[in-house]
């Protein structure tokens, strides 16, 4: 073989191992494995620290695309725009107020009216009722990271069972480890994509069968109190006569299902491990399957990658009274704000005020639950080669205590309770957070369901 023929081969192999690498760089391993595997990014050690992202990560930073229409609109007069259309931003002041501690606690801030804290969800329990909260959130708490921590410390203190509030469908179903989850054959409609508004409801998401659709859902025990429940229920809306079968334990079951506007309950009652539901007509929207106990609490995760919280202002408030004859609730936790940060903006009025809007839609369509508003954790970017708490993160914060104040609900400071400035360096390098230095692990989100345990159990006394 001549020379010309190895040097060919030399640079094969070699553009084929560089595609290779360069293909891993942008898996995230960290994320699928609950972090038991580092992320690799070739880019991270071969290119400058001004060609990275200020986030710690290798992606430039996303805003929710509904947020920056929000923001241009609200910026066309109040404020000038740069040349890429964008609002130019000033520097906030800081308030004066201070995070609320008992000795370490973090507690919750009560801007209510009359100071009434956990009212709704505190008489659920004293009435020996199944006291139900659901936790709507981003990427921060999917694949029920946090919540499902929090869930079993309730459930350990108060009782209940189950998972809650379950999609019909998720993309990577072995990422939750709270419930096994599989099926087929759906269509996923979101509020942020196109859809009919009509259907969406705070979990953001709808589901319609492409034909013949299954969807299944098993108990587990690598957590308590969630390997078997007691209710079944599948919300739904069949515009036209229709046969849904479900399953537990037994046989399927057939339901005959007369055609009608408004939603619909399947519900089976009786201990189970297994709920599944089979479905063919192409006309059927699918609210999601709640798998609950029948006292004590429910805790439900409803998470929407990318979102920033300012599409709940436009759910139907229509279809959530209505699901709310079957699945009402006492406690709704908001969780977002980091898809609403940039690492300079530090101007976050526009933001604090869609957030207040945001806080009234969702108090129209649960009238009866208490509302808290949890700050943004801690999140990092690269500082002259070294990770430091985003210099934004404190005005968010800030920001959301102010929206709080103003829609009288309750405000926990997340980031105060992770450890203030620099937190997540410090998570990051004990394992509870991923080296985006933005999402927790499943360690961190048990320690943080902790933190917010405690603080709630002080409200609740």
């Amino acid at each position: 073989m001549d020379n010309k023929n190895k040097t060919g081969k030399v640079v094969l192999i070699a553009v084929i191992a560089l595609a290779v690498v360069f293909g891993v760089s942008f898996i995230p391993l960290e994320k699928w494995s609950g972090g038991r595997v580092k992320d690799f990014s070739l880019f991270r050690d071969i290119l400058p620290d001004s060609l990275l992202s200020s986030d710690g990560g290798d992606s430039v930073e996303q805003i929710d695309p509904e947020l920056l229409k929000a923001q241009q609109q609200a910026s066309a007069v109040a404020a000038q725009l740069d040349e890429n259309g964008q609002p130019i931003y000033n520097d906030s002041i800081i308030s004066d107020v201070k995070p609320t501690r008992v000795g370490d606690m973090t507690v919750i801030e009560d801007y209510t009216v009359g100071e009434v804290g956990l009212y709704h969800m505190k008489k659920a329990l004293q009435e020996g009722r199944l006291a139900r909260m659901t936790v709507l959130g981003d990427s921060y708490i999917e694949g029920d990271i946090f919540t499902q921590n929090l869930r079993e410390n309730l459930h350990a203190v108060y009782g209940g069972c189950g998972t809650g509030y379950m999609s019909m469908h998720s993309d990577f179903p072995g990422f939750r480890r709270s419930v096994t989850q599989g099926g087929e054959g759906w269509i996923e409609y979101s509020a942020a994509k196109k859809c009919d508004h009509k259907y969406v409801g705070v979990s953001e998401h709808y589901y319609m069968p492409k034909g013949n659709a299954l969807a299944t859902y098993k108990g587990v025990t690598a957590l308590k109190h969630v390997d078997q429940w007691n209710v079944s229920q599948f919300l739904f809306i069949a515009p036209e006569s229709t046969t849904i079968m479900v399953k537990t334990t037994a046989d399927w079951v057939e339901y005959p299902v007369t055609g009608s506007p408004d939603v619909q309950s399947i519900t089976v009652e009786g201990l189970t491990g297994e709920f599944d539901v089979r479905t063919s007509s192409r006309k059927l929207v699918a609210l999601g399957v709640w798998l609950d106990g029948i006292k004590g609490v429910s805790v439900d995760c409803m998470s929407s990658r990318g979102y920033s919280g300012v599409t709940l202002s436009k759910v139907s408030v229509e279809l959530c009274r209505q699901m709310a004859k079957y699945v009402d609730y006492d406690l709704i936790v908001l969780e977002f704000g980091i898809n609403a940060m940039t690492s300079k903006q530090t101007d976050y009025t526009i933001y604090a005020n869609k957030l207040v809007e945001v806080i009234n839609h969702v108090r129209r369509c649960y009238p009866s639950a208490d509302i808290l508003l949890m700050g943004i954790g801690d999140r990092g970017e690269k500082v002259a080669g070294s990770v430091k708490s985003m210099r934004s993160a404190p005005y968010m914060v800030q920001a959301q205590r102010d929206a709080a104040r103003r829609a009288h609900c309750l405000f926990w400071d997340t980031r105060d309770a992770m450890g203030g400035d620099d937190a997540i360096v410090r998570w990051s390098s004990e394992g509870k957070a991923n080296k985006d230095y933005i999402h927790l692990t499943h360690k961190g989100g048990a320690d943080l369901a902790g933190l917010m345990f405690n603080a709630m159990q002080q409200m609740l006394k």
